[in-house]
């Protein structure tokens, strides 16, 4: 109980109580005001710092997502962190990496409260290569520390070498080569005989193969458009007007046809074809356009004419891609739309396997050639459509993605066995998951998802062409996904970034066919430039030993010509991916 407060008799008093209690009372209500002030203050503050940091969080998924991309779609712990990569390139590095290297580069903090163990780097040669052509140059000492000053001139007793790499811009040379001319000196009419020209690209052999090889290597492997390369050469004293590159580049082109069509029947031989597209701008000129010989060009026909009289500048065409699993060649085919008359074209007499999406178009061509080969379908794009209805049925989604996940944990332990033995583990371990999967998306679990949910379209899409997807299963040479195939867009993505533009139907065409030179030749890790040259080398020399040109077997004869760092950086990739997965299991087998 709070004692009451005594008051004076004295009213003046009073009221002079009063009046001090009053200015008390205003004083605390200042401070309780100035007080709520701050209050509001701190908590607008947190609001921003909160929407600074949701800010900061998207900006860095979306740097990890541009910058670390993994190669191909594959399963992490975090399902919101599965992207299908449309390729970056081989030499990056992972997420991991990259963060383990940049905490490398901070200096040691000694008095941090926790030290943290440095991860193992492997030790690189960092000596500078040996074929490389050396020059000296000998540094001089200062006259007044050359002489010692008890005992006189000092002498040179040695040195210490340092070696420093230079880049010298492309050399560019001119050959000249004399051609000599023979005349009978006692009877002029008998006339004048000369050595054989040498035959070339261009008229008067005027440009050598170097040089087209130079230019395809840069659009295509490099995605240098012309007018970048005639930059290049500029810096290195020739400037080329950018006709005379494309003519260079055309002269090639002409060559290679027959080359690229032995290749084409060589993929169309094997067992098991990739196939994926993409799209190219195409221009609607006054080209000539293609002959009316096949179906392809009499679509080719209709659909540029159909442009021309919507007074079209460009259209949307297409850029397909043709991976042969068993043999390193990748082959590149040019339509003008998306119509199935381009692969029914291209696969015309295939009899194995074709690894797709589930494009109408294939089951098209799959009836009308009576089933001649046989259908099977990406699981990664199955999978796709589970993981983007994760937000819609979770816990559904949830479930599908974990048998997935142990699908391509099976197909982890099989990539190095034989194809054999391969298909008996997927028999044994891939079927039943397989199974599950089917009784689950049929079952009453999933009754009550409707059809037009995201999830209900991903369950139509896995019922619908479930039979394609385990097609995988019955042969060990089928890949579980067209992963490796759809890499290859990257290449066309890329350079139409760069080169934007495809002028004609016979540029398209062309493209695709220096596209599979130069491709095919990424492929089996080799020098480009110097596998186009000695190409066109050939080929200028009426060559058809088209066997020995194979890039997989011309390399046997030019190891100087591949790349092993790239062999080397494939294999270092692929040991610290099987050692993180096999850790991963590692972790789970223990948790259970």
């Amino acid at each position: 109980m709070t004692s009451a407060t005594a008051f004076p008799d004295d009213l003046a008093a009073c009221h002079a109580m009063l009046a001090e209690k009053d200015a008390a009372l205003t004083e605390k209500d200042a401070a309780i005001a100035s007080q709520g002030s701050v209050i509001e203050q701190l908590e607008h503050r947190v609001e921003e710092q909160k929407r600074e940091l949701a800010k900061v969080s998207a900006e860095r998924d979306v740097a990890f997502q541009l910058a670390f991309r993994k190669r191909q779609e594959r399963y992490l712990d975090n399902p919101n962190q599965f992207r299908l990569d449309f390729g970056d390139s081989d030499d990056t590095k992972s997420f991991a990496e990259g963060i383990a290297d940049a905490a490398d580069e901070q200096e040691d903090d000694s008095n941090s409260p926790v030290r943290r163990k440095k991860r193992p780097r492997k030790i690189r040669n960092e000596q500078l290569p040996e074929h490389l052509p050396r020059y000296e140059v000998l540094l001089d000492v200062p006259e007044d520390k050359k002489i010692c000053p008890i005992h006189g001139e000092r002498t040179v007793i040695g040195y210490d070498w340092q070696e420093t790499l230079e880049v010298v811009r492309p050399r560019l040379i001119v050959r000249r080569t004399g051609i000599p001319k023979l005349a009978c000196p006692a009877e002029p009419s008998c006339g004048i005989v000369e050595a054989e020209r040498p035959v070339g690209l261009v008229e008067g052999n005027r440009y050598d193969t170097s040089v087209a090889a130079e230019v395809i290597t840069s659009k295509y492997a490099y995605h240098c458009p012309v007018y970048r390369q005639q930059d290049i050469f500029g810096s290195s004293g020739w400037t080329p007007a950018r006709s005379t590159l494309l003519n260079v580049l055309k002269a090639a082109a002409q060559l290679i046809p027959p080359l690229v069509d032995s290749f084409r029947d060589l993929v169309r031989a094997g067992p098991v074809i990739g196939t994926d597209d993409t799209t190219v701008t195409l221009v609607v000129s006054n080209a000539p356009l293609p002959p009316n010989d096949c179906d392809k060009n009499e679509r080719a026909l209709e659909v540029i004419a159909k442009a021309r009289e919507q007074q079209r500048g460009s259209i949307t065409a297409r850029m397909w891609a043709y991976r042969s699993v068993t043999i390193p060649i990748n082959i590149f085919d040019f339509t003008v739309s998306r119509h199935r008359d381009g692969p029914a074209h291209f696969l015309e007499g295939f009899t194995g396997t074709l690894m797709a999406d589930c494009y109408a178009g294939y089951e098209a061509i799959h009836s009308q050639t009576g089933g001649v080969f046989t259908r099977a379908a990406c699981v990664a794009h199955a999978r796709r459509k589970v993981l983007e209805s994760i937000d819609n049925h979770p816990i559904h989604a949830s479930r599908l993605l974990a048998w997935f996940k142990q699908l391509y944990d099976i197909e982890d332990r099989g990539v190095d066995l034989s194809p054999v033995d391969r298909q008996l583990l997927r028999e044994a371990e891939a079927r039943p998951l397989w199974k599950q999967i089917a009784d689950y998306i049929d079952g009453p679990a999933v009754a009550n998802v409707l059809p037009n949910e995201q999830f209900g379209k991903a369950l139509g899409y896995l019922r619908n062409h479930y039979d394609q997807f385990v097609v995988y299963l019955d042969d060990g040479l089928v890949p579980i996904d067209n992963n490796d195939t759809e890499q290859l867009m990257k290449q066309i993505a890329t350079g139409r970034k760069n080169w934007l533009v495809i002028g004609s139907v016979a540029a398209g065409e062309r493209a695709a066919d220096l596209m599979t030179l130069v491709s095919s030749a990424i492929r089996n890790d080799l020098d480009a430039a110097a596998y186009v040259k000695d190409i066109l080398d050939r080929l200028l020399a009426g060559d058809t030993d088209f066997h020995a040109m194979r890039p997989d077997i011309w390399k046997q004869s030019h190891p100087e010509a591949v790349r092993i760092y790239r062999q080397e950086e494939r294999r270092d990739r692929a040991d610290a991916k099987r050692t993180r997965r096999d850790r991963r299991r590692r972790a789970v087998a223990t948790a259970k």
